[in-house]
């Protein structure tokens, strides 16, 4: 019988492994134990909608809805105290190959620096990620987001929010598994509540980070076509999406057979720029788009590592390569539109390998801390929103 790779590991790294494991195990049992998961979706009335408590959020069980894994999907959803609606794409990474498709995200791995590519199932321990923190945190006065309905859309397939289909591979320990690229299907599960419980959005903000930042502008008219036709105050908000690879209409098409337009928009390296140029150019005027990103992710540099060299790692030269490529796709990005609103961050990253800077800020605490030009991401966000669009942060890329 094949070993797994921890089984070859070094004891430091092995030592790593079992702590990094061991802890997450530990957190998702502490929330088990104290009672902290949100409690489920009520059931309406025949005929009714499900009547929430403000603030308060819930989990709701998709009926149809899977994992990469094969296990059950969820979404969250919480009622504020306005009109406004934000739609949020959560992120945890992608597979694009067999041998990432057999690399899914460990508490374990994530510790040692092993590879590891994205979140397979949506297992206790993922809530801490999804709800309750940055742009999410309810009863925050520094949040100016706290008073509107939200939609999470946790992500645990590794497809952008986009797969729909299974994929075949080979686990580490040498089992023929599945991976259930099965994103967009969960996502218009998602929807469908979405829409049950808030028809209508004065405002709407369509809102991701990391993978989910990508499926913001690949989404966008799907949601306000399908689903919030008479919205016209719509805006979009990619946080940390910029991976280049030749490969994307490969991976988008044939990997994961994402909705054709999806892949047919691909022209070029730069996903999220292809996706945003095509957005653009088939709704002149009908968003209004927002971008952010750190000037030396840790975490993205990583992956462009890995997606070029074939190895999992960051280091200063891998991210002043990234710094290089996000200026030029800034640039292009405000050659789209001039009002395409920007915010640049420069937090470090104090935990993995590599130094670098953080990868994404929306959904964490940094979200109401104060960064470039004394703003915060939340400050900027919720101006924007209201129609007062600008830049922050551009001197850190020289533009």
């Amino acid at each position: 019988m094949n070993k797994s790779k921890e089984e070859h590991l070094r004891p430091d790294l092995k030592a790593a492994v079992q702590l990094g494991d061991f802890v997450e195990q530990a957190i998702g049992k502490g929330i088990e134990v104290a009672g902290l998961e949100p409690p489920l979706l009520p059931e309406p009335e025949e005929g009714a909608a499900a009547v929430l408590a403000e603030k308060v959020w819930y989990k709701k069980e998709l009926a149809g809805g899977m994992s990469g894994d094969g296990s059950s999907f969820h979404v969250y959803v919480k009622a504020g105290q306005s009109g406004n609606l934000c739609i949020f794409l959560s992120g945890g990474g992608i597979a694009w190959n067999t041998y990432t498709a057999a690399r899914p995200v460990t508490g374990g791995k994530v510790a040692a620096w092993l590879p590891n590519y994205y979140w397979n199932n949506l297992r206790t321990f993922t809530q801490i990620m999804n709800i309750d923190t940055g742009i999410t945190r309810t009863e925050d006065p520094s949040n100016p987001f706290d008073d509107w309905n939200f939609l999470v859309i946790p992500y645990s397939t590794g497809d952008m929010h986009l797969g729909r289909q299974d994929f075949d591979y080979i686990s580490e320990k040498g089992n023929p598994e599945t991976l259930h690229f099965h994103g967009h299907t969960n996502f218009r599960l998602a929807m469908d509540t979405c829409k049950s419980l808030f028809p209508e959005a004065d405002k709407l903000l369509i809102a991701g980070e990391s993978a989910g930042a990508f499926a913001v502008p690949a989404l966008a008219e799907e949601i306000a076509d399908d689903y919030y036709p008479d919205c016209r105050d719509i805006t979009l908000f990619s946080d940390s999406a910029q991976l280049l690879s030749p490969h994307w209409r490969h991976t988008v098409r044939d990997v994961w057979n994402a909705p054709e337009h999806a892949w047919k928009d691909i022209h070029g390296q730069n996903l999220t720029l292809e996706w945003y140029r095509a957005l653009y150019e088939r709704n002149p005027g009908r968003f209004r788009c927002l971008y952010a990103g750190s000037t030396r992710d840790y975490l993205l540099s990583a992956f462009y590592s890995d997606m070029k060299y074939k190895e999992y790692t960051t280091d200063y030269g891998l991210q002043k390569t990234y710094f290089k490529q996000m200026r030029v796709m800034l640039k292009h990005l405000q050659e789209l539109d001039p009002d395409f609103g920007i915010f640049v961050y420069n937090f470090f990253n104090p935990i993995a390998a590599g130094g670098g800077t953080i990868h994404t800020a929306v959904r964490t605490p940094r979200f109401t801390m104060k960064a470039e030009e004394g703003t915060s991401m939340a400050q900027w966000l919720a101006e924007c929103v209201s129609g007062h669009v600008r830049s922050v942060g551009l001197g850190l890329m020289k533009l």
